[in-house]
């Protein structure tokens, strides 16, 4: 395998990877910011308990979602420098934005969150979350509109073989970058719906003494999910309009092949079939995920049927990965069906690359692969580890233990005079 082919691989896996991380993030922030509300404004004990457990479970993900999202952006110094060279003024800036003005706030607003818990006013303890969650999907934003001018560049100019950027406004209000972040913040809540399904389910299918608990938070889950699966792909079917004739064929699929001919030279530019697979293994999963809320929506009145559909439970555990199968199969789609560019009709993808030998590729795929590969192992254990022991196990924002009491001395022999 040359060195471009390990360059894209290593960040199809590591891109890939960190996206995970990101879809359960944005879903957890925002039910957590609302289960807090409403335990902020109506007193209730259990929505109280319920943001402790399901928030020290986004905490856990966030935690290490982070850590792969700094080491993914090694890979632009490394592996790409010849993109950065080119239009790095352009894409760079808004991933700048995201680091400076999301980031940052983001991870500063979280930690007085966790460490302001009955120490700060209840109201202002409540603002903190929600502005977590508005610069969570703030970063999100600039993140897509960064991959969004990839795949439709605009309001740049070519200067001396380097793209300028020329109209901010065309950038951030890229109609690929729009669409797809909406696709991506109800791609996350249904991702966070069936995680939240699917803990509650196996509380319950064990009998958890916690049933209240669990039932008000499979309610939750299933409404989110019914809310969420149709905008996913509303907005989904909605790039099509946006996307690439050599990705999509058709009438213009010809005449793209020849522009491209004439200006670049002969190439495969049709999309290759992977990416056509990854839109079919998409669609079939959300049909399921639809199924799936369906059924929720027809028996959700009956709220006994939740705590005694064994079976159910069962079907929901298992349907936790089927998001993140659909999210991974709609990036393939999406990104595979770009080549052969890095930027679409602008920088090919074998230009894209940095100057350097295969073995340093190796090394560098070895090493984030298997960097990458521990950090999931270790979120999937936490999350799984943290959500088996229940409410009662969760430690975020509990009061510290009493210091031990002073033991009383022993009665002096000695006389006293």
């Amino acid at each position: 395998m040359d060195a471009l082919m390990l360059a894209r691989v290593q960040f199809a896996l590591t891109a890939g990877s960190h996206f995970l991380f990101v879809a359960l993030t944005l879903g957890l922030a925002t039910l957590v910011a609302l289960m807090q509300t409403r335990a902020t404004v109506s007193g209730s004990a259990v929505h109280a308990r319920m943001t402790r457990f399901w928030g020290q479970l986004y905490v856990i993900n966030y935690a290490v979602g982070i850590v792969t999202g700094l080491v993914m952006e090694f890979q632009f110094g490394l592996n790409w420098s010849g993109m950065s060279r080119m239009v790095g003024g352009v894409f760079g800036a808004p991933l700048a934005m995201e680091t400076i003005v999301a980031f940052f706030i983001e991870s500063t607003f979280l930690g007085l969150w966790i460490f302001g818990w009955d120490r700060l006013n209840r109201w202002v303890h409540l603002g903190l979350i929600w502005v977590v969650t508005l610069t969570a999907y703030l970063s999100a934003y600039f993140v897509l509109v960064a991959n969004g001018w990839l795949q439709r560049p605009v309001g740049y100019e070519m200067v001396d073989g380097v793209a300028r950027l020329t109209d901010a406004g065309a950038l951030l209000t890229n109609p690929t970058a729009i669409l797809a972040f909406l696709h991506v913040l109800f791609g996350g809540l249904l991702t966070a719906a069936f995680f939240m399904a699917g803990v509650s389910g196996y509380h319950l299918l064990r009998r958890t003494a916690e049933v209240e608990f669990f039932r008000r938070s499979m309610r939750i889950g299933l409404l989110t999910l019914v809310l969420s699966v149709f905008p996913v792909v509303a907005f989904g079917g909605a790039q099509f309009e946006y996307a690439q004739p050599t990705k999509t064929g058709g009438d213009d699929l010809a005449a793209a092949v020849a522009d491209f001919t004439a200006r670049f030279g002969p190439d495969d530019y049709e999309a290759p079939k992977l990416a056509e697979a990854g839109q079919v293994v998409m669609v079939s999963v959300w049909s399921v995920m639809l199924l799936l809320g369906l059924v929720a929506l027809v028996k959700f009145p009956f709220g006994r049927w939740l705590e005694r559909g064994r079976v159910f439970h069962v079907v929901m555990m298992v349907a936790v990965p089927l998001p993140y199968v659909a999210m991974i199969a709609g990036w393939v789609f999406r990104e595979v069906g770009r080549q052969p560019w890095m930027v679409y009709g602008v920088l090919k993808t074998r230009d894209a690359i940095s100057d350097v030998g295969s073995g340093t590729v190796v090394a560098s795929f070895v090493a984030f692969t298997g960097l990458f590969a521990v950090l999931i192992g270790v979120n999937a254990w936490l999350l799984a580890r943290f959500a088996r022991r229940g409410p009662e196990g969760a430690g975020l924002g509990a009061a510290p233990p009493a210091p031990p009491a002073p033991e009383a001395s022993a009665p002096s022999l000695t006389p006293t005079f």
